[in-house]
C-alpha cells in the first residue's frame, strides 16, 4: 500500500523531475531508489542534455544505485517515479527486479504533454514485418557459437 514515507520519497522524484526541466537538463521525469529507508539512487531525465536517449531518469537512478551497491539488481529496494516507466525503463526495472515501483503520473498523462509512449508499446507487440524500423534477422554461425560457448561456460554469472 502506500503511506507518508512513500509520499516524501515520492516528493522527491517530483522535485527532480521539476529541476531537471528547469535546469535544462530533459523532460519532466524524476526518480529516487529507496532500500531501508535511504536514497541510494536519483536521478532526472537528462536525454536532450546529454544526448544520451537512454538517460531517462529511472535508468540514471538505476546506475547510480546499483554502482552504489554494488551490484547489478536492487534486492528490496522500492523506486519511487515521477511517472509511470516507459517500456525501456520497465524493462529496466524488471532486470534490476526492485521489491516495488510507485509512481505518480500516468502514461496516458505523459501523453497528454507529448509523450506518447503508446507508440513504443505497440511496437513490442507488432510482429516484426509491422515495425515502423526494420527489423532484420541475419543468423550467423559466429553468433551461435558465442550462445553455445555461453551456455557451456562454468564461471558465468547468471542474471
Amino acid at each position: 500500500m502506500y503511506s507518508k514515507i512513500d509520499n516524501k520519497f515520492l516528493e522527491r522524484a517530483i522535485e527532480l523531475s521539476k529541476q531537471g526541466m528547469n535546469g535544462g537538463k530533459g523532460g519532466p521525469f524524476g526518480c529516487v531508489i529507496v532500500l531501508n529507508g535511504e536514497i541510494i539512487g536519483e536521478g532526472c531525465n537528462q536525454v536532450t542534455s546529454s544526448n544520451d536517449p537512454t538517460a531517462h531518469a529511472e535508468v540514471v537512478a538505476i546506475r547510480q544505485a546499483c554502482g552504489k551497491l554494488g551490484t547489478y539488481q536492487l534486492t528490496g529496494c522500492d523506486i519511487y517515479t515521477s511517472c509511470e516507466p516507459c517500456p525501456m525503463c520497465l524493462g529496466a526495472i524488471y532486470w534490476a527486479r526492485p521489491r516495488r515501483v510507485v509512481y505518480a503520473n500516468t502514461r496516458e498523462e505523459a501523453a497528454a504533454i507529448e509523450f506518447d509512449d503508446d507508440f513504443i508499446y505497440g511496437e513490442i507487440n507488432a510482429t516484426m514485418k509491422d515495425r515502423k524500423i526494420p527489423f532484420i534477422h541475419h543468423p550467423h554461425p559466429m553468433a551461435k557459437e558465442v550462445f553455445v560457448a555461453w551456455k557451456n561456460w562454468e564461471g558465468k554469472v547468471k542474471y
